[in-house]
């Protein structure tokens, strides 16, 4: 049986265990010593108390729960065969010739009244209000552009922007930072994909809305219900007594108060280092939602979008049967464990449905609603996926109804490792992991002359997190070719359900997916004994 918890020692909180005997569930070391030193979580909470709920440090990093479920994507392998060819048009039959891997086509369309391109299934996770996000967006959006995928722009923008100005009904006039995320990414697009900014209960007080619509020219607005990581607000911390105070002015929650004389002595002492901002809980109804689709629609969002978490299955009906209803363009499904910069760790961990049970949850909903004739929205599914494989597992898995998959932290890192390699080029400290592919960016990135060839002398001028980015992009380009193509799929919407297998028995029940002993197993059969 795998170890399903870690409750009391973890990297992502620098704490660890004294003793090599723990007790498997309180994490608490078997002996633990009157003078100990530590340093486990019960000893660090002692003197640091809540802060040490977050994973630190805020601004530097990402963290991805570290569950070990069950039952994961591992459990599901792709089948392979030695004849036909789907996805091909329909005049042209298969033969080795026009059969290469390189002639898979992982473009797709997905969306309801506005249908959007998108060269790869690819959209981003929601890169909002953290610090991560925001230091890093020029590499993220540039990227995001020219891979021709969708790029998610998250929560609170709008309401942590220090150059903000609202209007005397507190709705925003001008979000500097708002208006340079979307320019970014609006001057290397390409007409594949698009920006979604995400709306949460803060946001719509704001008037975010109102502001990206009709003075950044947004087209695409995503609602939000929660997400994979946590099933509360989003939070960032903030290291700065008048900007915590500044955020509680706007109507935010900040906590601790920075309003008390306590915590500002506190701040003032050093021993309260960081204030938190957190964002309100959602409450869900079908009239409101509705209501706020259409008056979206009114506004001018040529699409609109809903993004909900791991919630329980009645939530995830709800969100299937009202975008049904509504004709949401795209429902992102979030599950467990998420990743994120900035979420409360063991809610992290241990909270909400994990992704493959999301998604088998999912797919017997959507097959309800077809029995039904209901129109089913656009799907993605996220939860923790970095390779190719993984999206040819959800699309199959998925399969008619999944059309792109969700990516949070593998979709970030190559932003960071380029803007990291561009540092370390200027400062002549490459690390051996890079320096031994060359010591310029052209011989460092592989793909960096094809952009080159397309966009001539202004690639010298794109960020190399952007290429980065793009080069992430084309390895998970090729790879799902070569995927397809083994399982002779020429197209995404040839992929089905029949392309996997499970590899244990409960695999197969959760899933529906046919056990590896009875895949096929009419068809052979027939061949014996015919």
């Amino acid at each position: 049986m795998p170890n399903l918890s870690r409750p009391n020692a973890n990297d992502i909180s620098q704490t660890a265990n004294r003793s090599r005997d723990v007790v498997p569930g309180s994490g608490l070391c078997s002996r633990c010593l009157d003078g100990c030193t530590g340093n486990c979580e019960v000893f660090k909470s002692t003197f640091r108390g809540r802060e040490v709920i977050y994973p630190g440090p805020f601004g530097e990093l990402t963290a991805g729960g570290d569950k070990d479920y069950p039952l994961d994507y591992s459990h599901l392998n792709i089948q392979g065969y030695a004849f036909g060819a789907k996805g091909l048009p329909e005049s042209i039959e298969g033969t080795p010739d026009n059969t290469l891997f390189t002639l898979v086509d992982t473009s797709l369309e997905i969306g309801n009244r506005h249908k959007e391109q998108l060269r790869m299934p690819i959209i981003s996770g929601a890169l909002g209000s953290t610090e991560i996000a925001r230091a890093n967006w020029e590499h993220f959006a540039v990227g995001a552009a020219i891979s021709g995928v969708v790029l998610t722009c998250g929560e609170n923008v709008c309401g942590i922007d220090p150059g903000l100005v609202l209007d005397d009904r507190g709705k925003v006039v001008e979000a500097p930072d708002m208006r340079r995320r979307v320019e970014l990414y609006r001057r290397y697009h390409e007409g594949y994909g698009d920006i979604h900014v995400q709306l949460n209960v803060e946001d719509t007080r704001f008037g975010v809305a109102e502001y990206v619509i009709e003075k950044l020219g947004v087209k695409t607005i995503e609602l939000k219900w929660g997400q994979g990581a946590k099933c509360i607000g989003g939070e960032i911390k903030v290291d700065s007594l008048d900007r915590a105070l500044e955020l509680q002015r706007r109507g935010y929650l900040v906590t601790p108060d920075p309003s008390s004389e306590a915590n500002q002595k506190a701040f003032a002492d050093g021993a309260l280092r960081q204030f938190e901002r957190h964002s309100r809980l959602g409450f869900v109804d079908q009239e409101s939602f509705m209501s706020e689709v259409e008056r979206l629609r009114r506004l001018g969002a040529e699409r609109v979008t809903l993004k909900t978490g791991a919630y329980p299955m009645r939530e995830l009906a709800m969100a299937l049967k009202w975008s049904s209803d509504a004709g949401i363009d795209l429902l992102t499904i979030d599950g467990a464990s998420g990743g994120t910069g900035m979420s409360p760790w063991r809610m992290m961990v241990e909270w909400g449905v994990p992704t493959i049970y999301l998604e088998a949850m999912t797919y017997k909903l959507c097959e309800m609603l077809a029995v039904r004739g209901r129109c089913i929205p656009s799907l993605a599914i996220g939860g923790g996926f970095s390779t190719e494989d993984h999206l040819f597992k959800v699309l199959a898995m998925g399969a008619p109804h999944v059309k792109a998959v969700c990516l949070g932290r593998a979709i970030m890192i190559p932003g960071m490792v380029g803007k990291n390699i561009a540092n370390w080029l200027i400062e002549g400290k490459l690390p051996r992991s890079v320096s031994q592919f060359g010591t310029t960016k052209e011989e460092i990135f592989v793909e960096y002359e094809t952009l080159r060839a397309k966009y001539g002398a202004e690639v010298d001028q794109m960020p190399l997190g952007a290429i980065g980015w793009y080069t992430y992009v084309d390895k998970l380009r090729v790879g799902l070719q070569q995927l397809m193509a083994g399982t002779r799929n020429y197209r995404l919407s040839s992929i089905s359900r029949d392309d996997l297998m499970s590899l244990t028995t409960e695999c197969a029940d959760v899933t529906g997916i046919a056990y590896v002993m009875d895949a096929y197993r009419d068809e052979a059969e027939a061949i014996i004994n015919s």
